[in-house]
């Protein structure tokens, strides 16, 4: 089984295929738009296609699809789509709501949001306090209602006869653990993007702790905190230098993307991941959780994401190989085509 899939968007479509569109002489511009359209939505058919042939939570959930000619798109394949897009039109609840992790920003899901509306879902993404544009000082985030507050916000006023899927990556998954404790009713499903899916009583400062050192340790030497009250108080959040963070956290992502990255990147406030959570069996113990590792990630290794998932079991298990910690950037159609698919499962 291949480790990504190639999902051709109306860009891709357009590059790949200009030649031949030289080569059509006195073909009207909306006919070539037109067959560029349909190229893109046969090569989204297949990768649907071949996804539902996968086994489900085996490796990547993903196949590689690579160049394949128009020719070789028959009819099946279209009837397929259409099969899958009805399929997501009928699921109950389309929303989701995306939440990013330490020093990220609603600008880190742009990929994920323009794939989601494509396939007629609806995705949603928050700045956390303190982050994104959001115009709080980070220094004055110290718990993590205050930095969850625009998702607590959301969720109260959700419908009750409404329901949302969330995705959290990284130290977001604390927003989520957060969410399925206080907001059971409003959550149909919580996914864990490689994230801290920590368990009652751990801070998800905790979950770094193997590459990090401990939290103690970290407090007192770690030469990436920030000390927004003074030296002589305790450090209110930290940032890594951005060399670092491009090694830790973008080691397969695109240069644009790191380009993005460097300079919308933010620090994070330090309380939310130093808090323990309190997560009980009748509340955050019956929500639907599931995670998504990443294979090639220096922030959060292979081998402590797959502890999180031994000690704290979800409903199931993907993966991506090839990504980095940012698998939005890294492997958005591997991404879109397992949160697709985790969206389907009944």
């Amino acid at each position: 089984m291949g480790n990504s899939f190639i999902c051709r968007r109306k860009k891709d479509s357009k590059d790949n295929y200009g030649t031949r569109s030289t080569r059509m002489g006195g073909r009207s511009q909306r006919k070539m738009l037109a067959e560029e359209e349909l190229l893109h939505r046969q090569a989204l058919s297949m990768a649907l296609h071949q996804h539902q042939l996968s086994q489900r939570f085996d490796g990547s959930m993903s196949r590689r699809i690579g160049s394949t000619s128009s020719r070789r798109h028959t009819d099946p394949l279209a009837n397929n789509e259409k099969k899958v897009l009805e399929s997501l039109e009928n699921i109950k609840f389309k929303r989701i709501v995306l939440i990013h992790g330490e020093g990220f920003g609603a600008w880190c899901w742009y990929k994920t949001i323009a794939q989601l509306e494509e396939v007629g879902l609806l995705p949603t993404a928050f700045d956390l306090t303190g982050s994104g544009i959001d115009l709080t000082d980070t220094n004055t985030v110290t718990t993590l209602v205050e930095y969850s507050k625009p998702l607590i916000r959301y969720l109260e006023t959700l419908p009750e006869d409404e329901k949302v899927i969330l995705v959290g990556h990284s130290s977001g998954g604390a927003c989520l653990s957060y969410a399925l404790e206080n907001f059971p009713e409003k959550i149909s499903k919580a996914i864990f993007l490689c994230a801290t899916m920590v368990s009652n009583g751990q801070r998800p400062f905790d979950v770094f702790a193997e590459e990090l050192g401990s939290a103690e340790r970290f407090m007192q030497e770690s030469q990436f905190l920030i000390y927004g009250n003074g030296k002589d108080k305790p450090p209110t959040g930290f940032m890594f230098e951005k060399q670092l963070m491009k090694g830790l956290y973008f080691n397969q992502s695109p240069t644009k993307d790191v380009a993005l990255a460097m300079v919308s990147m933010r620090p994070t406030p330090l309380g939310p991941i130093m808090e323990k959570l309190s997560l009980t069996p009748e509340k955050y113990g019956t929500g639907r959780r599931f995670y998504i590792q990443t294979l090639d990630d220096r922030a959060l290794s292979p081998d402590v994401q797959e502890k999180l998932v031994r000690e704290n079991p979800p409903e199931g298990v993907f993966k991506i190989k090839g990504s980095d910690h940012c698998p939005f950037f890294s492997k958005p159609q591997s991404l879109h085509k397992i949160l697709v698919e985790i969206i389907q499962i009944p």
